[in-house]
């Protein structure tokens, strides 16, 4: 079952950041610099303004989240971004994920594009989205929490821009 988060939500979805930011970033970026950005992103206080201020969707296992999804409001140019998916490894490859990317995008029906950005070494993440239509827009370096990384940019094109014929 895929729902909105509820404030009792919250130690799970710390539970399931920590596991899996745990496995799947355990050779690609240091386990301090992980457990830093994991506590000041996904304490108590933030895991609030992210329910207050964008939307956060649970997926349920026998009423137990093993995932969730975390994405933006539709911006001024009908743009949205994915900020977080993350599913517990032991649900990884159960369908999950495709559910909540399915309701974020009936969520955004009225968008242009939805963004996502992946660590480029996290071929499992990048082969999922593109398994899920997300297209692979551009490479980059950068820093995360000090640390260089390489990102990759994706986006999933809800609606094209329709071209006026004059």
């Amino acid at each position: 079952m895929i729902r909105p988060m509820t404030a009792k939500d919250s130690m799970h979805v710390q539970q399931i950041v920590f596991k899996t930011w745990s496995e799947t970033y355990k050779d690609i970026i240091p386990a301090e610099i992980q457990k830093n950005f994991i506590d000041r992103s996904y304490s108590e206080a933030m895991l609030l303004k992210r329910m207050e201020k964008t939307y956060v969707l649970v997926a349920e296992c026998e009423g137990i989240p093993v995932g969730f999804s975390n994405f933006t409001k539709i911006d001024s140019d009908g743009d949205s971004e994915l900020t977080a998916m993350y599913i517990l490894p032991s649900h990884q490859k159960m369908g999950y994920g495709k559910k909540l990317v399915e309701h974020v995008l009936a969520s955004l029906s009225d968008a242009q594009q939805l963004f996502v950005y992946v660590d480029e070494r996290n071929a499992i993440g990048r082969a999922f989205y593109e398994n899920q239509g997300f297209k692979l827009l551009d490479v980059f370096e950068e820093y995360f929490e000090g640390h260089p990384v390489v990102t990759a940019q994706y986006v999933f094109y809800i609606h094209s821009p329709v071209l006026a014929l004059h």
